[in-house]
């Protein structure tokens, strides 16, 4: 039966995939359940915050069958009751008589279900093997990076030529890739709580940063860090198409802050933090609000400011299949002057999207 763990843990994360984007501020979360035979009888995912956690929803697509059967899980079933019960009692009530857990709850108020149900005669199996580990660490990175470091989990994404141009010399960058690649960031915002742009790209590109598809189901937070509230009142990011967080200096003067509230968006003063506004602070700020996942949809100068200061945990780059030979780069000011200060990244998935190449890396926090 162990043997199974593997395959049954990677069946629960993709099922947990299909939660991303609208669980926050709760983790993904997938479980199946098997028969003593190692027969599949149940199978469910935490689908939206404040409904049935995975495991309720694994129980009662197996009913009766959940009697001696073990239940795989993506993380330690919680032990607490908020909106819903406790995983770990229904686990119990239901005959469940072994959990083999992907991954431990490091939330103290939710975890230690592991605990519970051992004291209950249930087996635990905490250590399914490193890939099984690491497969349900990787579905729910966002939501385990927030618990970990009590900020957003930071994925920057980038759109360039194969010579790491983002606009032409003259400025002009749209399209730079195709639409299968456009569609794929539509999908990308879908599956994060917040979007995030600087000033300048807002007033360059006037970007919508809402989600379209026919998969979304829920519209990230637009973020616009606009240091001295010069959006103008009619840029897209003002739209009721989702909500729009406007972020400036704490310094602005009242008539300026009253000018972005008049143009329909929320506000959040921020202190300055050399030539920007204070990111560490930003980033707590919407882990306040519930944001676990937040993309950085910025130019350059967005960009080298997270690397700067270390909060990027992933990035997702679009390589078009074009050369420029000139304009600006993917990469701004990042405070590495030297080979062996580059922010090194380990690649975890490349996908063709077209005549477009999709690199998704994590980075590494080491430096060489």
């Amino acid at each position: 039966m162990e043997g199974t763990w593997d395959e049954a843990v990677r069946r629960a994360c993709r099922l947990a995939e299909r939660g991303l984007g609208t669980t926050s501020p709760n983790p993904v979360v997938g479980a199946v359940l098997l028969a003593p035979d190692g027969q599949v009888v149940g199978e469910g995912w935490h689908e939206q915050h404040g409904g049935p956690h995975a495991e309720v929803m694994a129980l009662r697509d197996a009913g009766e069958r959940a009697r001696d059967a073990t239940a795989v899980v993506t993380l330690e079933p919680c032990r607490h009751t908020g909106r819903t019960g406790p995983c770990t009692q229904a686990l119990i009530d239901a005959g469940v008589t072994r959990v083999v857990v992907g991954v431990a709850d490091p939330n103290p108020t939710a975890g230690g279900g592991a605990a519970d149900l051992r004291a209950a005669g249930v087996e635990v199996i905490t250590e399914p093997g490193a890939a099984a580990t690491a497969a349900a660490e990787h579905v729910n990175r966002a939501w385990l990076t927030a618990v970990r470091t009590g900020r957003p989990h930071v994925t920057l994404k980038t759109a360039s030529t194969l010579d790491g141009r983002v606009a032409a010399a003259d400025g002009s960058s749209r399209w730079i890739t195709g639409p299968d690649a456009r569609a794929d960031v539509h999908a990308l915002r879908a599956r994060s709580d917040a979007v995030l742009v600087g000033g300048g790209t807002l007033r360059a590109d006037d970007p919508h940063l809402a989600a379209r598809g026919p998969a979304v189901r829920r519209q990230p937070l637009r973020v616009v860090l606009d240091t001295g509230g010069r959006i103008a009142p009619d840029a897209r990011v003002l739209d009721d198409s989702a909500p729009t967080l406007v972020v400036v200096a704490d310094d602005l003067d009242a008539a300026a802050r009253e000018r972005v509230r008049s143009a329909g968006a929320e506000l959040l003063a921020l202190p300055r933090d050399g030539s920007g506004l204070d990111l560490v602070g930003l980033l707590h700020a919407l882990h306040e609000r519930g944001s676990r996942a937040v993309l950085v949809e910025g130019g350059p100068t967005l960009a080298g400011a997270m690397v700067a200061r270390g909060l990027v945990d992933e990035v997702v780059t679009y390589l078009a299949s074009a050369l420029l030979g000139a304009g600006p780069s993917a990469l701004g000011p990042a405070g590495i002057t030297t080979i062996s200060e580059a922010l090194r990244l380990t690649p975890f998935d490349v996908t063709t999207l077209g005549d477009d190449v999709r690199i998704s890396a994590r980075v590494r926090r080491e430096r060489s």
